[in-house]
């Protein structure tokens, strides 16, 4: 498998792109976490990793959609990004997920990235505006990898986006992507309605068009209409797991997991510290789908002071610790209206109903299920996870497993 994926590495791809991609991803994304590492150790707190929601619009309706891609666009401008890049930057980040709504809607969005040549891109993306010429510009730029989002079938994805002739226009904005030689990914949020695009053969095909890695989301039922019946089962849950661990071992693609350690232990990146997220009105969330906020990015304190002094987000990370390896959202919501109203944090919304949303909400399966633990089957995930990706301790810290109970 290894040599199978160097041999793509080198056959399939624009040396510069991949250079970059070695260069700002991979070492500039070690370094930025062995900083974080010595800023824990001396009691400080600044993610390695943030993800960045640029605007709220979108061209889709997706089931389950969290975002207000119907209300009136808000996008974080470039001046305010400029700031937040270089705040970061300055910190040792080098990686950055942009999120929306539709990041390509941003009409700046392709200035951004001329504007941080020292950056590393990654743009969650439905592929719709990914024509031939953003496709060729991108590959000018070669700091940003598109992660095309396939929800299934042409059926499937036309019931998931809540339009028709999806599935056509995002394969479309993927073959620009693939054509121009980008370092592409593409991601499939898992429910019960596309579980079987977990196979061996739509991986094979991925490989076969040139895509060189996926990540296999687990369906979250957020937001105000949470579609609660697309969730997967516990059972179908572990099975995700079982199959990224195998097509780890077995395929020449790099499988994308930011909810297990290398020894198959459960955790939340945003517990960990390893990354928080900017709503498009600059309001510094734990994660996208936690959407209430005390600080933001426009506050007059540099960034490194808001993010190492927010009470709030110190608060969400150690009560998240303590009360589950999993994602809190999911099992524990009525923690999350606690957690707002001890801090004074504000809706984070534009449609301001989050905290009834989370009042309702009925407790789920996320994927800590003690006992179903499973190891990483290749070294070379086991050895990137132990060095890289872990719980830095912080469970160890604060989690009392016998005070856990799984949701009903």
């Amino acid at each position: 498998m290894y040599l199978r994926m160097a041999r793509r590495l080198l056959l399939e791809t624009d040396k510069r792109l991949l250079w970059k991609a070695a260069r700002l991803a991979a070492w500039g994304g070690m370094r930025s976490i062995w900083k974080h590492q010595r800023r824990i150790r001396r009691g400080e707190f600044f993610p390695p990793f943030l993800y960045i929601s640029v605007i709220n619009s979108c061209n889709l309706r997706c089931q389950g959609c969290w975002v207000d891609v119907a209300a009136k666009q808000q996008r974080i401008e470039l001046d305010a990004m400029d700031r937040l890049l270089n705040e970061a930057k300055a910190m040792g980040n080098r990686v950055f997920g942009i999120l929306g709504g539709e990041p390509f809607l941003h009409s700046d969005l392709l200035e951004i990235f001329r504007r941080h040549p020292d950056a590393y891109f990654q743009v969650f993306t439905n592929g719709y505006f990914i024509t031939a010429e953003v496709a060729k510009e991108l590959r000018r730029l070669g700091n940003v990898t598109p992660l095309i989002s396939v929800e299934g079938n042409a059926i499937v994805s036309d019931q998931r986006r809540g339009r028709s002739g999806v599935y056509e226009s995002t394969l479309e904005g993927l073959r620009h992507a693939l054509e121009n030689k980008l370092f592409t990914g593409v991601c499939t949020s898992l429910c019960r309605t596309n579980f079987d695009l977990l196979s061996d053969a739509w991986v094979d095909r991925l490989i076969e068009m040139g895509v060189f890695y996926c990540w296999f989301h687990v369906y979250r039922p957020v937001g105000p209409d949470p579609n609660p019946d697309l969730c997967l089962t516990p059972e179908q849950s572990r099975r995700v797991r079982e199959f990224v661990v195998e097509t780890r071992a077995r395929k020449p693609i790099i499988v994308i997991d930011a909810y297990h350690d290398g020894n198959g232990q459960a955790l939340c990146p945003a517990a960990t510290g390893f990354t928080h997220h900017i709503s498009p009105w600059g309001d510094i969330e734990p994660c996208p789908v936690i959407q209430i906020a005390k600080e933001s990015i426009h506050d007059a304190r540099p960034l490194r002071e808001t993010l190492n002094e927010s009470a709030f987000l110190k608060d969400f990370r150690e009560l998240a610790a303590r009360t589950t390896r999993g994602c809190i959202a999911l099992e524990r919501p009525d923690l999350l209206v606690e957690l707002a109203t001890r801090h004074g944090a504000h809706d984070s919304t534009a449609r301001k109903t989050v905290l009834e949303e989370y009042q309702r909400a009925e407790p789920h399966v996320s994927q800590y299920q003690p006992g179903s633990e499973i190891p990483e089957k290749s070294w070379a995930y086991r050895l990137a996870k132990r060095w890289f990706f872990h719980d830095y301790g912080v469970y160890a810290q604060h989690f009392d497993a016998s005070r856990w109970q799984q949701p009903s």
